[in-house]
């Protein structure tokens, strides 16, 4: 996966009261070259140009906050254009079958994103918002969220249905997976 999606940058100012929320427009922040970097998508948002100089403090600081986050063991989004390529996939795939409005779903999605990273590079997570993709639910049968499928070389091999614990799903996992 590109390092594109692997940044979040942030800036927080501090004034003699306390932290300011960023209230300003996005800028473009440079930053130096690097193999397999594209800058172009990442934006700074400086809050000390949203306040007129009146109220800016002189003791106010503006720093840039940058996260680095594991893209690669990241879920990623399947939509009905990107399907034929998850399930066409060389390595086991998983995939988590959700919706916004769903309570169970928002609590088995920290369980799969635990699995991604720990399964990284030996299977291939993926959700599908059932609201956003209502034809590949109908396709597999999708009833009730959340399900998880599992599919190996293109053929579906199990489902999981509703908020099950970690290991429940890690087992099914050790099956499709080569040790």
């Amino acid at each position: 996966m590109a390092m594109k999606n692997c940044f979040q940058v942030s800036s927080v100012s501090t004034t003699r009261a306390g932290v300011c929320p960023p209230f300003a427009p996005v800028e473009k922040l440079q930053l130096p070259a690097c193999k397999g970097l594209n800058t172009s998508n990442l934006s700074l948002s400086s809050p000390s140009l949203s306040f007129p100089r009146s109220l800016r403090s002189r003791s106010q600081e503006s720093r840039i906050v940058c996260k680095a986050r594991e893209a690669v063991d990241a879920v990623q989004v399947a939509t009905d254009a990107s399907w034929d390529t998850v399930i066409g996939s060389d390595t086991p795939v998983l995939v988590e079958f959700w919706a916004p409005w769903c309570g169970p779903c928002k609590m088995i999605a920290p369980v799969v994103e635990e699995l991604a990273k720990e399964y990284a590079g030996k299977i291939a997570c993926y959700k599908v918002n059932t609201d956003d993709c209502p034809d590949i639910a109908t396709k597999y049968g999708i009833r009730s969220i959340p399900t998880v499928l599992f599919f190996k070389k293109g053929e579906k091999k199990e489902s999981v249905i509703g908020a099950v614990p970690k290991t429940t799903l890690s087992n099914s996992i050790d099956k499709y997976i080569d040790v």
